[in-house]
């Protein structure tokens, strides 16, 4: 996953929490960058075909740019599921961003098979929450 992806799984997700376009705002805080950066790739996702962006609005996914968010979200739940319940990792959340934008499809296919990820994925995805609902969150003694 790189860059790119990681922006548009965090509109989609701002935009489920706005209930309408992500803000930049919201996208700064979710990616904890600063809002000129990510009117710099709002812009350069726009070129691309991969969102829609409207000055003082906010930005909307395309249908492409949808599919991508997905993919992307779906590679992040991977990834944090086998973190937290296969490798029990304390601060798995943590470990799930950083590798998010260095695991391949690959990878992230083979993960999958360990997993028990559901059909659902990822719209079982809580924006709120920041984690899928079903997530089993190992306890810590």
């Amino acid at each position: 996953m790189n860059t790119a992806d990681q922006y548009l799984k965090a509109v989609y997700l701002a935009q489920r929490l706005e209930d309408g376009p992500a803000s930049t705002g919201t996208l700064a805080d979710m990616l904890e960058v600063s809002p000129a950066s990510v009117n710099e790739m709002i812009g350069k996702l726009e070129e691309r075909g991969l969102v829609e962006h409207e000055k003082y609005k906010g930005a909307r996914l395309t249908d492409e740019g949808l599919e991508r968010a997905h993919h992307a979200l779906q590679t992040y739940c991977i990834i944090e599921r086998f973190l937290a319940n296969v490798l029990e990792v304390e601060h798995f959340r943590e470990e799930a961003r950083a590798l998010e934008s260095v695991i391949d499809d690959t990878v992230a296919e083979r993960l999958d098979t360990i997993i028990d990820r559901r059909t659902e994925c990822p719209d079982c995805f809580d924006p709120e929450a920041d984690c899928c609902r079903y997530l089993e969150v190992p306890q810590t003694d």
